[in-house]
Formats: structure tokens, C-alpha cells, sequence
């Protein structure tokens, strides 16, 4: 090891970083001195404070992450789905010349696999003339017979494609693995390069970095070309749901395309054609970009036990009538032991040598591989063959003499399970110290770049997905092993690339349509004529809109709005309870009240940390955050990180053991934040009403629960209880505001029940639900058939006189009966629209309906 050479100005940063003389240095050249296209970015983050600029750079980004909801799931990690993205904000930097190589070699990369897959999945060419050996192709689990001979529609087999690529010692790039089937990591490369903007804004602008924006455009477009002459293209991102480890970017493209995020569930088959369950009714999918394994796309075709997919999907795709992206069978691709037959296939598929070089790699399955991998163990790295084998990359340097002669006996036994690669050492980048120290420290690093088909060829990200390895596995670069990340720089000096527009560098790349096809091959596919609608589906007659809501999703916001009025109202009624406490009477009757609605089983001080019971604040506030979580592509960024950071404090607050009316105080003040980006922040179809309506049902349920027990009380008449009452419900600065006497009986009933303008009395939640319906019923060419069916009793002047004497008792037990079904009307209602427009989803939210 040799320390770097030290130099002003950034002798500090680099006095902890240590180059390795047996790996290559992204920073330093061989003489110690930082390489020129990297001192730009180290004389900005030491010219005035290092140690400063890395704490704020390191605070930032952590905060920025936590509030943005960046997370991936790893298995062993206890925080499991809740676990942050690992990002180091110093980023990864190349140059423009360095690059071009790497994206000329992707595009190239990734025709070879394409036709590869063609040949694989039609006339096998390649088994045939012994180019590839038919266990490796047909032992692969990947290998879906069922596609065999499908043709995909657009003519190609994979849309996006990504590559792990690693630096080895000589300084040259060398292919690890390729990503075929659903290609992870582009929403991650993207956030990444959001967050370092915000943390070296200067640093960014001075560097030149080329943006990756117009990737993600390529991407849209690649989505959403037109599939029928007269209909709008519809597509979906398909994907396993919110327990997936990479759910975060599922959801995040699905907001930054546009595109529908559709589980198996929201989607059905008929007469080979792909809908989408949404209010409106189905709706034609033209394409899918899934991020769900093969062989669970299908459960009536490939996998029976999968419950993640769509009954028919492959049907589907054999008719041509929707497009994956990528195909099914894609899969089969994933597996080291491709890389050493893959420049044969080149040169015989493409007729052009590889241009960029990969590992060398021996599959065990064939004779003499087998015997040079037994002869030179040593020196190589074990992995498995096929994706489907749990077991470890084997380093043959690292084994014990009775590891090796097991490892040997294993590969005797089955040699086709097994691949190896030569052991390459992983180039080194500087990351920030997270220890709290000053200066820079180095680590192994490999990155993952991406590629898109369209019409006009392959598309490269001008950057991509920086992998970067923990503190003790410096060989094996994995996120699952807690790994982190870092954004890629790509450097243009004095060149005409335009990086304020994102244009990509001129890269000569194929033409996506078959050799063999018609030049109109894709234009042709694309204007295929509809089939007949089948019973149920709704022809979109706005080829423009893209604002298709599945049912499933929509449930989810009816239930987001029923969450978010329920958790203010539990807190307003706790807050209140909480500071009645000094009134004896007052105080028992409003305990009382609150165990008889289910809200306490403990002491109301101690309600906020109760976890267990199932109506306290706290478990409706994780109800809401997962409804949040499953509408969160159709929240905006500010919006999820409201609902984020309203559950961060709250449970911080708690751990704390905070005052409880403070705790109160700050929930009810996020939950008020939340209302309002409902109402300013979401775009108000008919989704939206139905938020708007589960808060109104939800709201009149509350407060028919408020007057019923009331009423019913021997204290309905007593002012301190009127008073407690109005402050549980929010509405004493109203009430203040109207009448100038003292709380009394009638003008409370008069406020909460009969006053049109009080957003929070019945009469007013009737008349918005009735209108909230009505707008949705025209919004979907529908009529009205969901309404209340029991009317806001209507309280005259006699009655409320009647109500306030205090011997009346049988006129308020006949109010509190009539507001009673006027509570059983708004549940009645609430069933009612789940069975006519939701999908019924799993979670358990509806056991606290009605």
C-alpha cells in the first residue's frame, strides 16, 4: 500500500486516502497525483473547509434521502423494507473519452443479446452449429418453452438493458454480468443524480456532467408508442408490490413517466387482451414494463402458484396484442456462463467483434473447462450458474486445502451448476468518512449502465449506477451485501456536447427492427386494428389523456382520506380528553366516551405509545403511511415526504416521551399540512373525489358518534360538557365567531348539524358527498347510484328550545336515533362504492369500516 501524494490545496482530504498498487485508482494516477478530470471536483470540496463541506455534503444527503423515501429492501437487514438508500454524494468520475467507449460497447452489447434471444426463442441456429451448447440454454429454469416461437411485437426482445461493468488492474473495463430480464437500477442512478445536485450544485455546474434526463425520455417514449390508429397508448409498470426490495423505484418512474403503477391483480385477460381494472371500467394496456420475474407473469402458462401476475398474459403477447418490456424468456440471458460463448455468437449473429471485453469465464459443463478450472482453482472465482442456486461467489485463493478438495469433489459431481471467472481486482473510488473523521477513504467500486430501444436504435444512459462495496467484502459489490451507491460524472472537456440539454454524445448504434423485416416493420405492428371491446371495457376516446386510475389504487385513496380524517379526529378528541383533566366531571364523561367508542383501553396520556390496540392513534397512522405507500406514485415528492416526516416525528416523539398534548399538537398540525396537499397538490379527477368522499364519510361518522353519545348522556344540558365537546370536534373558534352567549345545547346542535357553511357540520359533509358523487358520476358518463340514504335531520327553532330543556330527555334520544342512521347510512354507502368501484384489496383496513 502507498499513501496518496500529498499537495496543496488537497493534501487534508487526501492525507487518509490510501492508493492499492494492485488495483486501479478512479483518482489518482500512478505517480499519486489526482488525475486531471478529477481536480475540478477535489479543489471545490477543499478549497474552504473539507471536514465542513463533508459533514453538510453527508447531513444533506442522509436527510434528503429519508425525506424523499428512498429505500431498498435488504432480506437480512432487521429494517428490511423501511432500510435507506446508502449514498455517498461524491460521485464517480469519468471522462467523456473513457465513456464513449463504454456506451458504444452497451449499444453493441446489447444487439448481440437481442439476437441471441430471437435465435433462441425461433429456429435455435446456434445449438444447431454447436455455437452454444443446448444444457446451457435448455438446464437454464429461465428458458420458458412456452415462448418458444413467439415473435414480440416491435420485433425485438429487449427494450431496456443493463450491464455490470468493473475496472480491472490494466485500467480497461471488463463486462461481470448482464441484466436482461427487468433490468433494476435507473430510478435509483436518477435519484441519485437529483440528490447530488442539491448536495454539489457548484461542484456539477463547473464539472459539465452530462445529464441523464433524456434517458428517461427515450424510455417514456419507447413506452408509450401509439398501438392502434384512433386510441391513446396505454402503459403500466407491472410490479410485485410495496414488499418488493426495489418498490421505491417502481413507484418513483411511474410518477416521473407517467406511467400506471399496476399490480398482477389490477390487470386482466380477455380474447387475448391486456385491460386495466379502473373506475371507468377496463381499459386496453398497450404496453407493460414489468419488474416481475418470468416465470410469475403468468399463472395459467408458467408458474400455477403465482399469485403476482395475469391469467392469460402470454396469450397475449403469442397474439401480438400487448408489448412486454421486456419479453418473457429474457431471463434466460442471466447467467455468467454466457459471457465465454458470447464473442463466437457476435461474430456470427452480428459479423463484428465485441467491443467490449468481458471477464474471462469457463463454464464447468464442458470437458475441457471443467479440467482447467480443477487445474487453476486457485486463481478463480466459483459462482453459480444458474440464478435459481443459493450459494456465494467461492474466491480459490481464500480455501482451506479441505474447501478446496470439497469445492473440487462438488464440481466433479455436477460441473454444469458451476462458473468460473478469473479473479479480477476491482478499481478503487474516494468516498467520504461516515465515521465522523475528516478526509476520504477508498473503496472498490463497479458500475451498471443502461440502455433503451426505440425506433431510432440504442439508447445509453450518459451515465448510470455506481456500486460501491462495504468496508470488508472489497471483491463482491453488491447492494443485497449493504452496499451503497454514488452518482457517475460523465466530463466533456472542450466539447460541443450540450450538458444544460442533455444531449447524448453521437454514438453510431442499429436499427431496431429485424434485419429481415420491412423497413415499416414497427410503424405496421403498431397500427394493428382493435379487436372487438369486450363486455365491461371502456374505449378511451381522448387519445391525449393518460390519467388512468386502477381500482385498486383508487381504493387505496378512498381509504388514504378515511386514514387521514380519522387519525386528526382521534387526536382532536385525545387533545380535548387530555385537557379536560382538571374538571372531575367533565374528565370521567370524556373517558368515558372515549373507551366506549373503542379509541382507549389505557389511561389517555399513555394512548399515543399503544401499539396494540387496534383503534389507538398510532396504528392509524402506519394504516395511513401504507395506504400513503401504495398511492405514492400518485403523490408528488413534497407529498410523501409530509406523510414520511409525519410518521418519522411522531414516533420519534414517542420514543422521546414527549408531553402528549405536544405530541398532540405537532401530528394534528402535519395532518392539517396533509389535508391541504390533498386539496392544492393532487390533480382532482375522480380518484381524487373519492378521497374526498371516504373524509366526508369518515368525518360524519365521527361526529353522528360525538352528538349520539352526547345526547344520550345525563349531561347533554351541562355547559362545561358542551364546551368539552365543541373543543373534541375543532369548531369553538366557530362557534365564538356565530353566537355570543355562552355554549349552549341547540346553537352546538344548530352549528354541527344544520350549518351549510361549517365544513364540519352534517349538513355541509351531506351536501359534498351528494356532490363529490355527482361530479365523478359525470366525469365517468355514468348516473348517480351511490348516495346517502337518510337525510341530515332538520333541526327547527321549536325543536332545539324542545332539545335544551333539560326534562326533554325523549326528544334527544330521538335525535341521537335519527343521527344514529344517519351513521349506519354513511357505512351503508361505503360498502356500497367498494363493491361497485374497488378491487378489494388484502390489507386489513376495512375491518375498522362502518
Amino acid at each position: 500500500m502507498t499513501a496518496a501524494k500529498p499537495g496543496t490545496p488537497t493534501q487534508g482530504c487526501l492525507a487518509t486516502y490510501v492508493a492499492d498498487p494492485n488495483r486501479h485508482d478512479e483518482l489518482l494516477d500512478p505517480s499519486g497525483s489526482v488525475r486531471e478530470h478529477w481536480r475540478p471536483l477535489i479543489d471545490s470540496i477543499t478549497e474552504d473547509d473539507p471536514t465542513g463541506t463533508a459533514r453538510r455534503a453527508l447531513e444533506l444527503t442522509r436527510r434528503l434521502v429519508v425525506e424523499n423515501g428512498v429505500t431498498y429492501n435488504v432480506y437480512a437487514d432487521p429494517k428490511g423494507a423501511d432500510r435507506p438508500w446508502a449514498l455517498d454524494p461524491l460521485p464517480l468520475v469519468m471522462t467523456g473519452e473513457d465513456w464513449r467507449t463504454i456506451e458504444t460497447g452497451i449499444a453493441q452489447r446489447a444487439r448481440v443479446l437481442n439476437a441471441l434471444l430471437e435465435d433462441l426463442y425461433g429456429p435455435q441456429k446456434l445449438i444447431a452449429e454447436g455455437l452454444v451448447p443446448s444444457e446451457l440454454a435448455f438446464g437454464h429454469p429461465n428458458f420458458l418453452w412456452p415462448c418458444h416461437g413467439v415473435v414480440p411485437t416491435r420485433g425485438h426482445w429487449l427494450t431496456l438493458y443493463a450491464v455490470d461493468l468493473a475496472r480491472a488492474p490494466d485500467g480497461r473495463w471488463w463486462v461481470m454480468a448482464d441484466r436482461t430480464q427487468t433490468p433494476s437500477g435507473a430510478g435509483y442512478a436518477l435519484e441519485n443524480r437529483e440528490i447530488v445536485e442539491r448536495v454539489l450544485p457548484e461542484a456539477i455546474r463547473e464539472a459539465r456532467a452530462r445529464r441523464i434526463d433524456s434517458f428517461f425520455a427515450d424510455v417514456r417514449d419507447a413506452m408509450l408508442v401509439r398501438a392502434d390508429r384512433g386510441e391513446g397508448p396505454l402503459a403500466v409498470i407491472l410490479t410485485p408490490g410495496p414488499f418488493n426490495e426495489t418498490y421505491f423505484e417502481h413507484a418513483y418512474l411511474a410518477r416521473q413517466l407517467g406511467l400506471v403503477l399496476a399490480e398482477g391483480s389490477d390487470l386482466t385477460v380477455r380474447d387475448d387482451t391486456v385491460y386495466l381494472k379502473t373506475l371507468a371500467g377496463l381499459q386496453r394496456v398497450h404496453t407493460i414494463l414489468r419488474r416481475l420475474d418470468d416465470d410469475y407473469c403468468d399463472p395459467l402458462e408458467l408458474r400455477g402458484d403465482s399469485a403476482l401476475g395475469v391469467a392469460g398474459l402470454l396469450g397475449a403477447v403469442r397474439a401480438r396484442r400487448v408489448v412486454l418490456a421486456n419479453a418473457l424468456g429474457t431471463g434466460v440471458l442471466e447467467s455468467a456462463a454466457w459471457i465465454g460463448f458470447l464473442p463466437k455468437i457476435a461474430e456470427r449473429l452480428l459479423g463484428e467483434p465485441l467491443i467490449l471485453p468481458a471477464v474471462a469465464t469457463w463454464w464447468c459443463g464442458e470437458a475441457p473447462a471443467l479440467e482447467y478450472v480443477l487445474a487453476n482453482i486457485e486463481g478463480l472465482v466459483i459462482k453459480p450458474t444458474y440464478p435459481n442456486q443459493r450459494f456465494e461467489p467461492v474466491f480459490g485463493d481464500s480455501l482451506t486445502k479441505a474447501e478446496r478438495d470439497s469445492l473440487i469433489e462438488r464440481l466433479r459431481a455436477r460441473p454444469y451448476a458451476y462458473v468460473a471467472q478469473e479473479h479480477v481486482g476491482l478499481s478503487q473510488v474516494p468516498v467520504w468518512r461516515t465515521d465522523g473523521a475528516s478526509g476520504l477513504l477508498a473503496k472498490a467500486v463497479s458500475i451498471r449502465g443502461y440502455a433503451v430501444a426505440n425506433q431510432a436504435g440504442w439508447q445509453v444512459m450518459p451515465g448510470g449506477l455506481a456500486r460501491v462495496a462495504t468496508d470488508t467484502a472489497v471483491d463482491v459489490v453488491s447492494t443485497q451485501r449493504g452496499g451503497g451507491s454514488k452518482d457517475i460524472w460523465v466530463v466533456e472537456e472542450g466539447s460541443a456536447v450540450d450538458t444544460a440539454e442533455g444531449a447524448a454524445a453521437a454514438t453510431q448504434v442499429a436499427a431496431l427492427v429485424p434485419r429481415d423485416a420491412p423497413a415499416d416493420t414497427a410503424r405496421a405492428d403498431s397500427a394493428a386494428a382493435l379487436t372487438p371491446p369486450v363486455a365491461g371495457a371502456r374505449r378511451d376516446h381522448s387519445p391525449g389523456r393518460h390519467d388512468h386510475i386502477p381500482s385498486r389504487l383508487v381504493e387505496n385513496l378512498y381509504w388514504f382520506g378515511r386514514y387521514l380524517v380519522r387519525c386528526e379526529d382521534k387526536a382532536l378528541l385525545l387533545r380535548a380528553t387530555l385537557a379536560a383533566r382538571q374538571d372531575a366531571a367533565v374528565w370521567a364523561s370524556s373517558v368515558a366516551f372515549c373507551r366506549e367508542s373503542g379509541l382507549l383501553a389505557i389511561d389517555p396520556a399513555r394512548n399515543l405509545r399503544n401499539d396494540r390496540a387496534p383503534q389507538a392513534v398510532m396504528p392509524d397512522v402506519r394504516r395511513l403511511s401504507w395506504c400513503a405507500n401504495q398511492v405514492r406514485a400518485r403523490l408528488s415528492a413534497g407529498y410523501w415526504r409530509a406523510v414520511a416526516q409525519m410518521q418519522s416525528q411522531l414516533q420519534d416523539a414517542l420514543q422521546a416521551r414527549e408531553e402528549p398534548r405536544a405530541v398532540l399538537d405537532r401530528l394534528l398540525l402535519s395532518l392539517t399540512a396533509l389535508a391541504g396537499f390533498a386539496l392544492d397538490d393532487m390533480t382532482q379527477d375522480a380518484g381524487w373525489r373519492l378521497l374526498q368522499v371516504g373524509r366526508r364519510i369518515e368525518r360524519i361518522q365521527f361526529v353522528c358518534g360525538l352528538l349520539v353519545n352526547h345526547l344520550s348522556s345525563d349531561v347533554a344540558t351541562r355547559q362545561r360538557h358542551i364546551e368539552w365537546l365543541l373543543d373534541a370536534y375543532d369548531s369553538t373558534r366557530v362557534y365564538r365567531a356565530r353566537y355570543v352567549a355562552a355554549p349552549r345545547l341547540g346553537q352546538m346542535l344548530d352549528l354541527l348539524v344544520n350549518d351549510p357553511e361549517h365544513p364540519r357540520s352534517l349538513a355541509f359533509l351531506s351536501r359534498t358527498v351528494a356532490q363529490e358523487l355527482g361530479a365523478m358520476a359525470q366525469s365517468l358518463g355514468t348516473t348517480i347510484e351511490d348516495a346517502l340514504t337518510v337525510d341530515v335531520p332538520a333541526l327547527t327553532d321549536d325543536l332545539l328550545r324542545e332539545l335544551e330543556d333539560q326534562s326533554d330527555i325523549a326528544s334527544r334520544l330521538a335525535l341521537a336515533e335519527c343521527l344514529r342512521a344517519l351513521s349506519t347510512a354513511a357505512g351503508e354507502l361505503s360498502e356500497r362504492l367498494s363493491l361497485r368501484h374497488f378491487s378489494h384489496i388484502t390489507f386489513d383496513s376495512q375491518a375498522f369500516a362502518t
